[in-house]
């Protein structure tokens, strides 16, 4: 009989979007090949411990409240570096079998910004997604954003602060430069957790501070009167491209609440109702930034339609992959069933990781 390919699911993790990486988990899980895959559950607590966790008991747990916290419990263990995806268990001291791919489903600061990417490397252990590089630069909005302006990729007005600069924003300056309404957000962030829409004066003061609360850098950016569009992207040397998707909110915008609070706070119509050479102008855009931002594996990339005007707003290098969310549903829709979507995502790891191991290390 064929060994099993031993998968380590990573979820949970220090960040605001901590519950939604375990949705997103649970339908990673759920669709996974379990004649193919042997998975090994390893749960981030909200202080960046890593946990093993029983598969059953955490869908179990995930069926108990929409959007619950990893629950407390089970043996903490490491990575070991240069140890070829060897975990160690630190309660009990045993060295445990090599893991064959990590996935990491790991949203926001210390899962999509390239340090647990970092981490894997020291590890030597293939894992889905981009790497150190490119969910860096993708994770911070402000550069992500330059980059794309910079190779000629059509994206949104905006301005960037710092924490230091927090006294001299002047509200009149940003609207007079943007207009009004515009966005105020966190530079590193998801889900948008942190973001608000500014339609006047009194509403500019509380918007910064929530922002700032949440990272050190925040952006201010241009309200776009549009549709809201969004294309999935998958591979590495010869990315693809979805069918694109759009987004309807029944909020004021497409906010946290919106997206997994409210299960009536958007319509996802998919394929999206456009022109075909519309659409082939989105997927173009897609994948040209998906390599301007050196994205391998996977990412979602999100549009506003201004009329005829393509504007990309960001990408995400580990989009959702909650019951709701466009990255898989995006594939489905482009004949690419959820299961054969998680089996691509790890070929594509391991051929990475092979690319890889043919580098010269050291100087003969």
């Amino acid at each position: 009989m064929k060994r099993k390919m031993k998968v380590a699911i990573i979820c949970g993790g220090k960040s605001v979007e901590h519950e939604i990486s375990l949705q997103s988990a649970k339908n990673v899980i759920e669709a996974m090949d379990k004649d193919r895959y042997e998975i090994l559950l390893i749960g981030l607590d909200r202080e960046g411990r890593w946990h093993l966790k029983d598969v059953a008991e955490f869908e179990k747990e995930m069926k108990s409240a929409p959007l619950p916290y990893l629950s407390p419990g089970g043996d903490e263990v490491v990575f070991i570096p240069a140890g070829r995806g060897r975990l160690l268990n630190i309660t009990t001291g045993e060295l445990l079998q090599p893991v064959d791919v990590v996935f990491p489903i790991l949203h926001g600061p210390f899962g999509e910004d390239g340090t647990i990417q970092g981490l894997l490397k020291i590890a030597e252990v293939p894992f889905v997604g981009a790497g150190v590089l490119s969910s860096a630069l993708v994770m911070d909005k402000e550069v992500s954003k330059r980059l794309l302006k910079e190779t000629g990729i059509p994206t949104s007005r905006f301005l960037s602060f710092t924490t230091e600069e927090k006294e001299n924003i002047k509200f009149s300056t940003v609207a007079n430069h943007l207009g009004l309404p515009l966005f105020v957000k966190p530079a590193n962030l998801g889900s948008s957790v942190g973001m608000s829409k500014v339609k006047k004066e009194e509403d500019f003061a509380p918007a910064l501070e929530k922002a700032f609360r949440y990272d050190n850098k925040i952006l201010i950016e241009e309200y776009i009167e549009g549709r809201e569009i969004e294309c999935a992207v998958l591979g590495n040397e010869q990315p693809r491209a979805s069918c694109p998707g759009e987004v309807i909110p029944r909020h004021e915008f497409y906010s946290y609440e919106a997206k997994y609070v409210d299960p009536q706070g958007a319509i996802l119509e998919i394929p999206a109702s456009l022109p075909q050479d519309t659409v082939e102008k989105i997927q173009y855009l897609a994948i040209q930034a998906f390599r301007t931002l050196y994205c391998e594996g996977m990412a979602r990339v999100d549009f506003f339609l201004r009329g005829e005007e393509i504007l990309i707003n960001e990408l995400n290098t580990i989009p959702g992959f909650t019951s709701i969310s466009m990255y898989p549903k995006l594939w489905e829709a482009s004949g690419l069933p959820y299961p054969q979507l998680i089996d691509e995502l790890i070929q594509l790891s391991l051929a990475r990781r092979e690319k890889e191991k043919k580098l010269q290390t050291f100087i003969n």
